[in-house]
């Protein structure tokens, strides 16, 4: 069973998630599979549709929960779609499980920012600029 989707942008052209699932147009009893539904958030990202992206990357996340880059583009997705306390809960767990990850400590940090807290920010950015090899200023 497929989640509700548009096919059509505003502007008439065909919706980027669209395309992942042409080749089974007609396959009456095809089911998606999690790397068709991990395809579509792609393209949805891609699209800049972050909280359609979120919305099915959520679900993704459930069914394989220690996929890092899986787990930091549901982070992004929430971040981009301003979904902030999603952000921040997504990149704590990567950041617990993957405590190199320089993105995630850099995207916490800016999530942090964003929220009106940056004393809470400052650690992570600095974490993040040591694991890039950079200088922190902050």
């Amino acid at each position: 069973m497929r989640d509700n989707f548009t096919e059509y942008q505003p502007n008439g052209e065909v919706a980027a998630d669209r395309w992942v699932t042409a080749t089974h147009l007609f396959d009456t009893d095809h089911a998606e599979t999690t790397a068709e539904r991990w395809e579509r958030a792609q393209l949805l990202f891609e699209a800049k549709d972050y909280t359609r992206a979120a919305q099915l990357l959520a679900g993704i996340v459930e069914e394989v929960p220690f996929q890092t880059d899986l787990c930091l583009l549901l982070a992004r997705a929430y971040y981009h779609s301003a979904q902030l306390g999603k952000a921040e809960a997504q990149l704590r767990v990567i950041v617990d499980r993957d405590p190199v990850e320089h993105y995630a400590h850099l995207l916490l940090g800016r999530t942090l920012e964003r929220q009106g807290r940056p004393e809470e920010a400052a650690p992570w950015l600095r974490l993040a600029a040591a694991f890039g090899g950079e200088l922190a200023d902050v």
